[in-house]
């Protein structure tokens, strides 16, 4: 395999890596962790932190298996975001269907994605489990670090072990970013994002990040490594530590379309409805609901404007809790307007003419979210109907 070089700016210094950064062999069983880094191309953090770690890791004996991957490794030579298509948006089923396909190959992104996807599928079926998947990011403007994460009873509950906000519910509005896949296939798989693309915090933050990820997991103890001083460097950059957060509105760039952000918007800071945020085609877009902006655009690359988000009330999360491990759900389809989706029950069919009358929070209660299929109706999936919980049955975070 080719080696990349990968430039940091934070760091001024180039690193050569292989798909496979590294891989530790523990000494016991335990879990498998899988780490993927840079599946953008202009976000190089996470690569440049797995390095260390692998490097501080030389002398440490760990259980399980530890995984340290590189995601688009030609954009990550040239530092873009990606050549032709979005890596982290074409992990859909029907893009998985034909993953491979000649059309495909002439896709640089999609040949990145091929060999992702082979080394993935061949440590789910030669490594033991439980598995874990993280996905390390870095945005285009100032942050402090957080969490975005698949509503899954499985995820909620291991990511509630750090100190960080919470963004829950990213699929209904991203389409195809791999830890949605990885979901999908019943693992706890969730995303860190660990502040500004070229920002040295960013590097430190993911090696925090990193560790933290080992010890919650299982595959280190406490003791083996400065614990305290890495779960208290995360949790010293937000106000916001604990909160937990729902995406209520994304705004879409068209194809064509001139945006921009007005300058000095940050995650997590206070928007008032109608407050002027952003540019299209040099016409004012304003805030369409009181909340908070999330992940403004500062980046030439991307097709997410910004999105909008509001504070999660914990016992409603309780409440939520109970609905799905008791299968309440099943009570949705004596609604007038809602019916399974199939035989195998894998989801519901909403008439939205006929339940425009229920929020949608009512359906977030019991787990599912939702994907337009066309003007009139509603596909509505469930998380918990893939969790894999018997695998991680004896982890002492799901107890």
């Amino acid at each position: 395999m080719t080696r990349t070089k990968v430039y940091s700016s934070a760091l001024d210094k180039s690193i050569e890596v292989d798909r496979i950064i590294g891989l530790i062999k523990g000494a016991s069983p335990g879990p498998t962790l899988i780490f993927m880094s840079g599946i953008h191309g202009n976000e190089p953090a996470g690569v440049f932190a797995l390095k260390r770690v692998l490097s501080q890791l030389e002398k440490v004996k760990i259980k399980g298996n530890f995984y340290a991957v590189a995601g688009n490794l030609s954009a990550l030579n040239q530092g873009i975001r990606f050549h032709k298509e979005d890596l982290n948006r074409v992990w859909t089923k029907e893009r998985m269907k034909r993953l491979g396909d000649e059309e495909d190959r002439a896709n640089q992104d999609i040949e990145e994605q091929i060999q992702i996807n082979a080394l993935i599928q061949k440590i789910l079926r030669t490594e033991k489990g439980p598995f874990y998947f993280f996905d390390m990011h870095t945005t285009s403007s100032e942050t402090p670090p957080f969490l975005t994460v698949n509503d899954s009873l499985l995820n909620r509950n291991f990511t509630a072990q750090y100190p960080l906000p919470t963004i829950l519910g990213i699929e209904e509005y991203l389409e195809g970013p791999i830890l949605s896949y990885m979901n999908e296939l019943g693992y706890v798989a969730f995303g860190f994002e660990a502040g500004q693309h070229d920002e040295m915090g960013s590097i430190e933050n993911c090696v925090s990040f990193i560790f933290l990820s080992m010890i919650y997991a299982g595959t280190l103890r406490k003791d083996q490594v400065d614990y305290y001083k890495y779960r208290d460097s995360l949790a010293k950059y937000t106000r916001e530590k604990k909160y937990i957060f729902e995406i209520i509105y994304r705004y879409l760039i068209e194809e064509g379309e001139e945006f921009s952000m007005e300058p000095g918007f940050y995650n997590f800071q206070k928007i008032k409805v109608n407050q002027h945020l952003a540019n299209s085609n040099g016409k004012p877009i304003k805030a369409t609901d009181d909340g908070r902006i999330f992940m403004p655009l500062y980046q030439p690359q991307g097709l997410d404007g910004y999105f909008t988000i509001r504070q999660i009330w914990k016992p409603l999360l309780r409440l939520s809790a109970f609905i799905r491990k008791y299968r309440l759900d099943r009570m949705l389809v004596f609604l007038p307007g809602v019916k399974w989706l199939d035989k195998k029950k894998s989801g519901l069919m909403v008439n939205k003419q006929i339940a425009r009358f229920m929020a949608k929070d009512l359906f977030h209660l019991f787990g599912y979210r939702s994907v337009s299929i066309d003007q009139n109706h509603l596909k509505m999936f469930n998380r918990e109907a893939s969790s894999r919980f018997s695998e991680y049955s004896g982890a002492k975070w799901l107890n």
